[in-house]
């Protein structure tokens, strides 16, 4: 579909910002797909478990590690890039979505940590993409990560 480019808010999400960073060097978000599309809100990736051939855990791996909330004033604003979690605020590890819409129920129990530089277009595609559910009827892989400094 093509090219997201992303930018980061190292100053309010520090831990956050790195463990993507690190992550996207390791080939960990290679081949995962946006798992979860909700048109008019976000479209979610980052599982591992993605990569299998298994839908119905799609949504239910984690990473390495469970990083501690980095809540900010920033808003869930169109283009803003958070990070999922469970139910509780340090439970975020690995996977990230994407607001398509303006989301303030969101603001100040996720952590923004970054936004789309270029591509919101891509997101749009995806987010008006068919689902069943929240699971798009196509795979919407992430073909490969490349981190770079602008």
């Amino acid at each position: 579909m093509g090219d997201i480019t992303l930018g980061f808010y190292p100053d309010t999400a520090p831990n956050h910002v790195e463990n993507l960073l690190e992550l996207s060097r390791s080939e960990f978000y290679d081949g995962t797909l946006f798992h979860r599309v909700i048109k008019g809100f976000m479209i979610q990736g980052g599982d591992p478990l993605s990569k299998d051939d298994n839908p119905a855990n799609d949504g239910t791996g984690n990473g390495p590690r469970s990083l501690k909330a980095e809540f900010s004033s920033r808003l869930h604003t169109r283009g803003i890039l958070s990070m999922a979690r469970g139910g509780h605020p340090d439970s975020a590890s690995c996977q990230f979505f994407i607001v398509h819409q303006d989301a303030h129920s969101l603001d100040g129990k996720y952590t923004v940590f970054g936004y789309v530089i270029e591509g919101m277009d891509v997101v749009d595609k995806i987010a008006t993409t068919p689902v069943d559910g929240q699971k798009p009827r196509e795979k919407m892989v992430v073909r490969s990560v490349e981190v770079t400094s602008r």
